[in-house]
């Protein structure tokens, strides 16, 4: 069988040390210090890279350790990779500057520079009952991470991002996506007006999540254009979006706690809603 170093060898790939250039330029989208206008973000180990010959992601560059790739699926993977991006930039490394980029305690040599999809929102054409989530200032990674991932889960058509405060391209959030990045289409609004303006022409009907409203949200019927808006850990939904047309929808609490966190809040309504408008659909 063919070795990981026979491999680099004979595709191209040049070694470099850890001054170079792409290690330090790897090492700030990990640790999210630089900025990052091509949108990159840091993809390792197996199953990352599965994902993006799954999803046809572009690859700006490879970083392996050939030392660390040690079994026939991990190569498989570098190898179809290597034949679907050959424009991209190829590096191999010593383990000793492997570990110094990678998260991980056994790393398996793969690591990948990556852009996210370009999505046109002129294009976006959701169905009559589709359902989009929109998060009003999230400063969480993680928790924008996991609503990505729970968007892919509940059959969303798209998430809706305004006063951003995480940076799309964060560690924790693509993490947290689990692939759901690379899958869900997202669109970032400068402001609250345009993204407002987009649901009213597009007619959607807006629904925030307001602990203090009288209306649960099991008592919705849906079945139409839906956005749900989920504001902020701290500060709840900014207040321009009370200004406009709206309806508020609660998840009780029979507890002591007085809410959810945003995440698991967002997690409800979202598949509620998707039960009734896309579940309730194909019953029909």
């Amino acid at each position: 069988m063919e070795t990981a170093v026979e491999f680099a060898a004979q595709n191209g790939f040049c070694a470099i040390g850890a001054q170079h250039a792409v290690i330090k330029r790897a090492g700030g989208i990990i640790a999210n210090t630089k900025p990052n206008p091509q949108r990159l973000f840091a993809a390792e180990g197996l199953w990352f890279f599965w994902r993006l010959n799954e999803c046809k992601t572009p690859v700006k560059a490879l970083i392996i350790c050939p030392d660390f790739i040690r079994t026939p699926e991990a190569l498989k993977a570098l190898a179809e990779i290597t034949a679907a991006t050959p424009a991209c930039e190829r590096f191999t490394v010593s383990q000793r500057t492997f570990q110094k980029i990678s998260e991980r305690d056994a790393p398996d040599g793969l690591l990948a520079l990556a852009a996210l999809p370009q999505r046109n929102l002129a294009g976006f054409k959701p169905g009559d009952k589709g359902i989009i989530l929109v998060l009003d200032g999230i400063e969480i990674p993680g928790n924008v991470g996991t609503m990505l991932r729970m968007a892919d889960g509940a059959g969303l058509d798209g998430v809706f991002i305004c006063n951003k405060r995480a940076r799309i391209t964060h560690p924790k959030l693509i993490k947290g996506s689990m692939g759901a990045v690379l899958t869900v289409p997202f669109f970032e609004f400068d402001s609250v007006a345009a993204c407002r303006e987009w649901l009213t022409e597009n007619n959607f009907c807006v629904y925030l999540a307001d602990t203090r409203a009288a209306r649960s949200y099991y008592d919705e019927p849906f079945g139409k254009k839906t956005a749900l808006v989920m504001g902020s850990e701290r500060y709840g939904i900014s207040r321009e979006w009370y200004d406009g047309d709206y309806s508020a929808l609660s998840i009780p609490m029979f507890g002591k706690c007085d809410s959810l966190n945003v995440g698991v809040a967002a997690t409800v309504l979202c598949y509620e809603a998707s039960v009734k408008n896309k579940l309730a659909a194909k019953r029909e």
